[in-house]
């Protein structure tokens, strides 16, 4: 790992002030929030406004065919998305990064939580296997509690390390529009992801 990862590691000092930031302001964005004239690509639950050099996949279950998460490939990173319901009147981050940690612990990893651009996340040094080696994937947690929605995301390539590419990555994850609808859910559910409509259809 070299000199500047490490220092990306270390816990931001306690008297150095954290910006706070409006969610409705900055993003991710409710639906209700989202300019209606700009050309998002629609998946459902979540709305994407393209960019250059970005690359879109859907992360889709085996068994069942359902998407499960968005991965968008953007400035030499990746970012998987998922939408999910949360309760009205309470977020879930805190206790996703809980459910992480312990989660990355048990495989044997190390995580360090520390407040970032887009307010409280998780980096992680995760083992891994590539081919017959053993190697550490550095990976970033972030989350962010809407109305009544959780957007979590995990970033992984250069923007872990590199500031320049962090900050192109944050600012498309904070372009997001989550599109909860009015139907109940339980809180935690993934909302429905969908597969976007083919250029010239409706």
């Amino acid at each position: 790992m070299t000199d500047d990862s490490t220092s990306r590691i270390e816990p931001v000092d306690d008297a150095a002030p954290v910006p706070v930031r409006d969610r409705a302001v900055d993003g991710p964005f409710d639906e209700s929030e989202a300019n209606p004239v700009r050309p998002y690509i629609d998946l459902g639950a979540i709305k994407i406004l393209p960019r250059e050099g970005l690359n879109l996949r859907l992360e889709v279950e085996e068994q069942t065919q359902r998407i499960v998460a968005v991965g968008l490939d953007y400035a030499d990173s990746t970012l998987q998305v998922q939408p999910f319901a949360a309760p009205r009147s309470s977020g879930l981050w805190d206790e996703t990064r809980a459910q992480i940690q312990e989660q990355i612990s048990q495989q044997g990893g190390t995580v360090t939580e520390r407040e970032g651009a887009l307010g409280a996340e998780l980096l992680a040094e995760i083992p891994a296997v590539a081919g017959d080696t053993a190697v550490t994937r550095l990976a970033r947690f972030v989350g962010v509690d809407g109305p009544r929605w959780f957007l979590r995301g995990v970033i992984g390539g250069a923007a872990t390390s590199d500031d320049t590419a962090a900050a192109a990555v944050e600012d498309l994850f904070r372009s997001i529009v989550v599109v909860r609808g009015g139907a109940p859910m339980p809180p935690r559910d993934l909302i429905p992801l969908r597969m976007p409509a083919a250029p010239g259809t409706a």
